[in-house]
């Protein structure tokens, strides 16, 4: 297994983000403002639970890809400002259901809102996010970003239920893996990518550019994410470690490892996974048994293959300082974990 090295570590070495966050800055001051505004309601339970995921730290990558793309495509405007807050919504908003759907306890190293306010708040605060975002995009006047965010948002409604239908189910192929992870995960990221060419009118072949774009990076996003769970540390996840595996998810490691083993390991993963029957050391087990194949190692590597992908995608635009930032970006996805 490859060694886990951690966000600020990989940073304070060069790899990070720091660039792109520079690069955005005033906008993503604004979208920070838009996004407390729009939390607002009298229903005080609302911008409670809100705030609190909002709040808690995480990085707003995909708005700041908004951002980015937006100024990629010289896009002069402010609607740019309300998309990636829109995007941001949607994405708190699925992970408010995400907490519900998979009875997680923890969420970016804190209690999840389920856990404090009930299963039922966390939903329907999640529906209100959601109506908040599309009202942003329709004060936006874009018909073609509409379409973009309203359609990746039931992908991603169609990407839980395809989780929920392979979940635990040890016979789930690579390909079908990579299917439910290009809606539940990589369509926000497309779209977050996409709407910012189009807002500022760009050719067809530079808003295809940044959608490819944000879709591999979405991906290998994801797959990092995966392999962090078996090999990373419950500071760095906001989360426990081993958590996909208790909650019986099947990720890329374990469709490797399932895949590679012998008759009596495929039954370890049957028994763990299928029926839930997780034992003392079993989470130690499964980590020896993706060391032994070289799943996780194996998942890098494709995370890394459609990091590249994600950095040809913008081969057409000049170099410059935000595409840069931008290429940037997809190594800071990958170093996470390698």
């Amino acid at each position: 297994m490859g060694v886990v090295v951690a966000f600020e570590e990989k940073s304070a070495a060069g790899t990070g983000i720091e660039r792109l966050v520079r690069l955005v800055a005033a906008d993503m001051t604004r979208v920070n403002q838009l996004i407390v505004s729009r939390t607002g309601s009298d229903v005080a339970m609302i911008p409670e639970i809100a705030n609190h995921l909002i709040s808690s730290g995480g990085k707003r990558l995909r708005p700041m890809l908004t951002i980015a793309t937006a100024a990629l495509s010289a896009y002069r405007g402010d609607g740019h400002v309300k998309l990636a807050a829109a995007v941001e919504f949607m994405h708190t908003a699925t992970l408010l259901h995400d907490d519900v759907v998979d009875e997680s306890d923890m969420r970016r190293g804190k209690l999840a809102a389920r856990m404090l306010w009930g299963n039922e708040a966390s939903v329907l605060v999640g529906d209100f996010l959601l109506g908040q975002a599309f009202k942003m995009m329709v004060e936006v006047g874009s018909l073609g970003a509409l379409d973009v965010l309203s359609t990746a948002a039931a992908v991603i409604a169609e990407g839980e239920v395809m989780q929920l239908a392979a979940a635990k189910n040890t016979e789930t192929t690579e390909d079908e893996y990579l299917a439910v992870i290009r809606a539940k995960t990589a369509a926000l990221f497309a779209a977050a990518c996409e709407v910012g060419p189009i807002i500022a009118d760009r050719p067809k072949a530079e808003i295809a550019a940044c959608r490819s774009y944000g879709a591999n990076l979405g991906v290998a996003f994801q797959l990092i994410d995966d392999a962090l769970d078996y090999g990373g540390a419950s500071a760095k996840l906001g989360k426990n470690v081993g958590d996909d595996f208790r909650e019986g998810k099947i990720t890329l490691p374990v469709v490797l490892s399932f895949r590679r083993g012998d008759s009596e390991e495929r039954a370890f993963w049957k028994r763990a996974l299928q029926d839930g029957d997780v034992r003392e050391g079993d989470l130690d087990r499964a980590i020896g048994l993706m060391r032994k194949h070289g799943a996780i190692d194996d998942t890098v590597e494709r995370a890394r293959h459609y990091g590249k992908m994600a950095k040809d995608a913008l081969a057409i635009f000049p170099q410059g300082e935000m595409r840069a930032a931008l290429d940037e970006a997809v190594d800071f996805c990958i170093a996470r974990a390698h």
